[in-house]
């Protein structure tokens, strides 16, 4: 009965409920990860380490995910989305509660990277349900509901984080845990089983998407592919960048207090919020690869104009076009990989989420190296060149995902 009935919401453009649930589920990890990210420094600081081994325990957490992530494809593989994604969130969350309660830095150090094992779990394993549950004709529409929980939740975790690390640096990541465990127990109490997922990867084998159980190796053959791997590692870079070297770009150039940033970031993130359904509208009706191209073209056009320095309305207007780039490049590429991704290995999804990882772990650090040595702009330029060079790639990819008739 499932199957007969997914077939009318398919053709009628419907999202499948997994797509809602998923989101759920996003919002629920984002809003405890926003409440415990601004802690960790100040909480490993008080262990009495440096800023450098402060900093070290927000890249753990990535390092871990892009080291495990073809772990986490192999998982899949084997045991299916469901138990996959919620064993994932448990680990996160026993990890962060156990985190709260550590006696060292090295105990926090390791209990971090533990919780991005826990995360290269779960984010490929959503990955997968949506590719196996959603047809390519709306998966773009999918990518933007499921990035907006991302983004509903990114938004409102720092504004109950600030409060609860003023009471205690430990409390938040207690929340976290219980954040994830909120989503465990969605994730358990209302995703399909495993059963459901096979099933629908069968009934769309004559889906052009589709493809026979190749892995990471045979989806880089294709340009497409490559051109959204290398879209995720700029738009991951660009995001770090963001985290990491606006803040201090706002202090010490535009010499504006630390407020003027969170207007800055309210700002991007309402751009970015405001685009994520019309970006998924326009990956599933005009294509994947020129939303691609747009994407990361605004992308690179807001980081430019960063380094232009042009003061503090600049800046607001650097953030309002990277956000709406940024929609683009969190919808366009994600829609790629999960149209490949259909019928082939986890590896495929993994790869994709190694190459984020990557602009993640290496981006502040090589945006700040070159800061201390050159200063704001050339930093600024690198990242719009990198930017750029991502939407070079689009442009230089000839296969287009044709979004499935129904």
């Amino acid at each position: 009965m499932d199957d007969v009935r997914a077939a009318p919401a398919a053709r009628r453009g419907a999202l499948p409920r997994e797509v809602w649930i998923l989101a759920a589920v996003a919002f629920c990890v984002a809003i405890g990860y926003g409440i415990v990210a601004p802690a960790i420094p100040g909480f490993a600081r008080q262990f009495g380490v440096t800023r450098t081994l402060a900093a070290l325990v927000i890249s753990m957490f990535a390092l871990a995910r892009l080291t495990t992530a073809l772990g986490g494809g192999r998982l899949v593989d084997r045991f299916g989305g469901r138990p996959v994604l919620g064993a994932g969130l448990l680990v996160v969350a026993l990890s962060s509660a156990l985190a709260g309660l550590s006696g060292s830095y090295w105990q926090l150090l390791t209990l971090r990277g533990a919780g991005g094992v826990g995360s290269a779990m779960f984010t490929i394993a959503s990955a997968s349900v949506l590719a196996a549950r959603v047809p390519s004709a709306t998966r773009g529409r999918a990518m933007s509901v499921y990035s907006g929980g991302f983004l509903l939740g990114g938004i409102t975790g720092p504004a109950i984080g600030g409060p609860m690390t003023e009471i205690s640096l430990r409390l938040p990541f207690f929340f976290y845990a219980a954040t994830l465990g909120v989503a465990a127990v969605i994730t358990f109490a209302l995703l399909g089983g495993p059963s459901k997922v096979r099933r629908s990867v069968t009934r769309d084998a004559q889906d052009p998407a589709a493809a026979p159980a190749e892995g990471a190796r045979e989806a880089l053959r294709i340009r497409l592919f490559r051109a959204a791997t290398v879209a995720n590692f700029s738009a991951n870079w660009s995001n770090a960048v963001r985290t990491a070297t606006v803040p201090l770009f706002v202090t010490e150039v535009l010499l504006r207090g630390e407020a003027w940033t969170g207007y800055g970031m309210a700002v991007f993130a309402t751009a970015n919020g405001l685009m994520l359904v019309p970006a998924g509208k326009l990956s599933d009706g005009w294509g994947r690869r020129p939303a691609m191209i747009v994407g990361a073209g605004l992308t690179s056009v807001g980081l430019l104009l960063l380094a232009l320095d042009g003061g503090l309305w600049v800046f607001f207007a650097s953030m309002v076009i990277g956000g709406v780039g940024a929609s683009m490049q969190v919808v366009g590429p994600a829609a790629v990989a999960g149209d490949i991704a259909r019928g082939r290995r986890g590896s495929v999804l993994a790869s994709y989420q190694m190459a984020g990882d990557v602009g993640v772990v290496f981006g502040p650090i090589a945006v700040n190296f070159v800061v201390d040595n050159a200063g704001y702009t050339w930093a600024f330029a690198l990242s719009s060149l990198i930017a750029a060079s991502a939407a070079a790639f689009a442009v230089a990819s000839r296969e287009r995902a044709v979004p499935a008739s129904g």
